[in-house]
C-alpha cells in the first residue's frame, strides 16, 4: 500500500501499481471526469501512468493551466501533425511544442504550405478529432522506434532518436481510429473529446533546431483554448495586435527605422522616436539620482580576456560577436555591462562603510542574433540596457530589493501600466555559492515581496546559476504580458573577479551584487509603449505635443506668435501654414496622433483666442491660450 501526499496536504493510501486514473476515481467521479493528467513528485506524467512509490500526486484537469497547455500539445502532436500526414503524406514530421497561447509543428516538405492551405488543414483537423478517439502510449526500446520510424522515412524522428542518451523507454502515442503514430515525451490527452475550439493562425520558415547551417523546415502555428468565447477573445487581441504593431506605427509616425545597409538588427532614431526617448532617459536619470544611483558610463569594447573571467564565453559566447583582433590583442563588443561595473569597484578599496554601492548605466550592448529572430524593436543586435548594479552586504540584501522594487513600480506606473504579474525565481540544481546564502537570500527576495504585499508565483528551480531572481511582466492595454524589470542577486561575479570590502572586523569578504533593470531595454520598452499606446502617446511623452494650424494666410503672422508663446512655455510644438484647406490639415495631424490641435481663423486672430480640437476628434471651443496652457499642465507627469 502506498501513501500518496495530495495537494491540500491530506493522505490517500493507494495500491501499489494504481493508475491516476484510479487515484482520481477515489478522490471522487467529479474529478474523474475531469482528468487529462497526473503530476508525480512535481513531473507530468500520463493518466493511465502508474505509481509505485510514496509520492506527492496532483490531478491534472482541463480547467487548469497545466491541462490548457497538455490540451495544446496532444492539438499539435496528435491532430495537427496526423492532419498533415493525411494532406502531405510525403512530408517528414519534426517537432510540435507548445508556445505561449498556443503551438506549432515543424515539417518538411517539397510542396510550399502557405496561409491559404491553413483552412485546408484545419478541416482535416476537425476530421480527426471528430471521433473522440483514445490516445494509446506504448513503450519501446531504441531499435524498434528507429525500425519503424526508417521503415516510414521519418527522418528527423530518427535524429531525436539517436541524440537520445536512453536505449529503452521511448514513448509513442497513438490515436486508436486513425492510427497515426508520433514520438512524443508527452503527456497527452487521454482522448480527443477533451480538445477545445483551436485556430491555426500563421505558417514560416524555420531551421532544424534553429541552425542557419541546417535545412529549413515548415513551421505551422495554432492557437487552442477551453471555449469558443476564449478563442474569439484571442484572437480579438490578435487582430488588435495587427492594429498596433510598432513597426507599422514606427513608419507612419516617423519614429525610427531599421536600415539593411547597414545590416538587420540596428535601429536608427528618427528626430519624432529620439524626442521620446529622450524623454524616457532623461525620466529614467532623474528618479535614479533621485534614489541615490550615480551614473555610469562604459565603453562598447573590451579585451576578451575579461568576457573570460566573467564567464560569458562560458555561458553566452553563441551570443557574443566574435573577437576583433588589434595589434594582437582581441577584443569583444560588449554584451553585457556588468564586468565593466565590477572592474569600476575593484579600482578602489572599500569598506563596509561605503556599502551599498549603486551604480546606474543606460549602456548600449551588442547581441548576435539570428536573422530569423530579429523582430523591430523587440529583438535587435545592438541595444541599450537600463542597467543597474548594487553592491551590498548580506544584511543589506531586503532593503535594497524593497527599494528596487518601489522604484520598479512606481516607474511603470508613470507610464500607466498598472497590471503585474510577479515570479520569484529559486536555486536550480547546478549553482554557485553555498546552500546557506541561497537560503538567505531566496529569504530576503520572499521578505521584500511580502512586505510590499505583493502576490508572486514562484519558479522552483528557475533561478541563474549564480543567484535567485525576481522577474516583474507587465500587463498592456490589450493584455498581453511584457517581460520588463528583473532583479537578481549575484554570488558568481564577486567569486570570479575576486572582489572585496573590508568588513567592520578588519577582514574581506566579497560583497553581494544585484543586477537589475527596470525598463528592460529602451528599444523594447519604446516598442511596447507603441503599442500599449497604439501610437497615441500620451501628451508628456508625446514627440509633438501641440500643432498650431492657420486657416488662410491672414493669420500666419498670428499663427507663429502663437507658436513662440508655447514654445516659451516649454511645450513640444508645431506649426503647419500649408496652404491647404483646414479640414486637410486636421486629418494628417490627427493620423500623426497630434494630442491637441490649435485651428485659428478671423475669429480667433481678432478676439486673440484659439479653438482647441483633440487627438479624438472632441471640440474643446474657444478660450485664451494662457487657459488652454494651465488646462494642460496637469497631463504633464514630469
Amino acid at each position: 500500500m502506498l501513501s500518496i501526499t495530495l495537494p491540500d496536504g491530506s493522505k490517500q493510501d493507494l495500491l501499489k501499481g494504481s493508475t491516476g486514473l484510479d487515484l482520481a476515481k477515489i478522490i471522487g467521479p467529479g474529478l474523474a471526469k475531469s482528468a487529462i493528467a497526473i503530476s508525480i513528485d512535481g513531473v507530468q506524467k500520463d493518466l493511465e501512468d502508474t505509481i509505485e512509490q510514496d509520492s506527492s500526486v496532483s490531478i491534472i484537469t482541463i480547467d487548469s493551466d497545466e491541462g490548457l497547455e497538455i490540451m495544446r500539445h496532444t492539438i499539435a502532436a496528435q491532430v495537427l501533425a496526423a492532419a498533415i500526414k493525411t494532406r502531405y503524406p510525403d512530408s517528414q514530421l519534426a517537432i510540435g511544442p507548445t508556445i505561449d497561447n498556443g503551438f506549432y509543428y515543424d515539417v518538411f516538405t517539397d510542396k510550399a504550405i502557405s496561409s491559404e492551405d491553413l483552412v485546408v488543414i484545419e478541416k482535416e483537423m476537425q476530421k480527426v478529432i471528430e471521433n473522440k478517439s483514445v490516445i494509446k502510449k506504448t513503450l519501446h526500446s531504441k531499435k524498434e522506434v528507429v525500425k519503424f520510424f526508417k521503415s516510414n522515412n521519418e527522418d528527423y524522428k530518427l535524429k531525436i532518436i539517436d541524440e537520445a542518451e536512453q536505449d529503452n523507454n521511448f514513448q509513442i502515442y497513438t490515436n486508436e481510429d486513425s492510427k497515426f503514430i508520433d514520438l512524443c515525451l508527452g503527456p497527452h490527452l487521454p482522448n480527443l473529446s477533451f480538445i477545445g475550439p483551436f485556430k491555426l493562425t500563421k505558417v514560416s520558415g524555420a531551421y532544424w533546431q534553429g541552425d542557419s547551417s541546417n535545412e529549413m523546415l515548415t513551421r505551422i502555428y495554432g492557437t487552442a483554448w477551453r471555449t469558443q468565447k476564449e478563442l474569439d477573445n484571442y484572437l480579438a487581441q490578435i487582430e488588435e495586435a495587427e492594429k498596433r504593431d510598432h513597426r507599422k506605427i514606427g513608419k507612419d509616425l516617423d519614429l525610427f527605422s531599421i536600415q539593411e545597409e547597414a545590416g538587420g538588427g540596428l535601429v536608427f532614431w528618427h528626430p519624432n522616436g529620439a524626442r521620446v526617448r529622450n524623454i524616457i532617459e532623461n525620466y529614467w536619470k532623474q528618479e535614479h539620482q533621485n534614489a541615490n544611483y550615480e551614473l555610469l558610463y562604459t565603453p562598447h569594447i573590451a579585451l576578451d580576456t575579461l568576457w573570460q573571467t566573467s564567464g560569458h564565453t562560458d555561458f553566452y559566447e553563441e551570443s557574443m560577436y566574435k573577437p576583433i583582433d588589434d595589434e594582437n590583442q582581441f577584443y569583444r563588443l560588449k554584451p553585457m555591462n556588468c564586468p565593466f561595473h565590477v572592474l569600476v569597484y575593484k579600482n578602489t578599496l572599500r569598506s563596509y562603510r561605503d556599502l551599498p554601492i549603486r551604480w546606474a548605466e543606460l549602456g548600449t550592448v551588442y547581441r548576435h542574433e539570428m536573422t530569423g529572430a530579429l523582430h523591430g524593436l523587440m529583438r535587435v543586435r545592438g541595444f541599450t540596457q537600463d542597467d543597474s548594479h548594487i553592491f551590498c552586504s548580506e544584511d543589506q540584501i531586503e532593503k535594497e530589493i524593497k527599494d528596487i522594487l518601489d522604484l520598479a513600480l512606481k516607474m511603470l506606473k508613470t507610464f500607466t501600466f498598472e497590471e503585474f504579474e510577479i515570479h520569484l525565481a529559486t536555486r536550480p540544481e547546478k549553482f554557485v555559492g553555498s546552500e546557506d546564502i541561497w537560503d538567505k537570500a531566496t529569504d530576503s527576495l520572499i521578505k521584500a515581496l511580502e512586505s510590499k504585499e505583493l502576490d508572486y508565483k514562484t519558479d522552483i528551480g528557475g533561478g541563474a546559476f549564480y543567484g535567485p531572481k525576481i522577474d516583474i511582466k507587465i500587463k498592456d492595454a490589450i493584455g498581453r504580458l511584457w517581460q520588463c524589470s528583473t532583479i537578481q542577486l549575484d554570488f558568481n561575479l564577486p567569486e570570479r573577479f575576486n572582489m572585496n570590502y573590508i568588513g567592520s572586523d578588519g577582514k574581506k569578504y566579497h560583497p553581494i551584487m544585484i543586477h537589475r533593470a527596470l525598463l528592460g531595454s529602451i528599444e523594447r520598452f519604446f516598442g511596447i509603449l507603441v503599442e500599449h499606446f497604439a501610437g497615441k502617446f500620451p501628451l508628456w511623452l508625446a514627440p509633438t505635443q501641440i500643432c498650431v494650424m492657420s486657416i488662410n494666410q491672414k493669420q500666419h503672422k498670428y499663427a507663429q506668435s502663437i507658436c513662440d508663446e508655447i514654445k516659451k512655455n516649454g511645450f513640444r510644438v508645431e506649426i503647419d501654414l500649408r496652404n491647404e484647406k483646414i479640414g486637410s490639415k486636421i486629418r494628417d495631424h490627427t493620423l500623426k496622433k497630434v494630442p491637441y490641435l490649435i485651428i485659428l481663423g478671423d475669429r480667433e486672430f481678432s478676439s486673440e483666442e484659439i479653438t482647441v480640437r483633440t487627438q479624438k476628434g472632441d471640440d474643446l471651443g474657444n478660450m485664451e491660450l494662457k487657459t488652454f496652457l494651465r488646462n494642460i499642465e496637469k497631463e504633464l507627469v514630469i
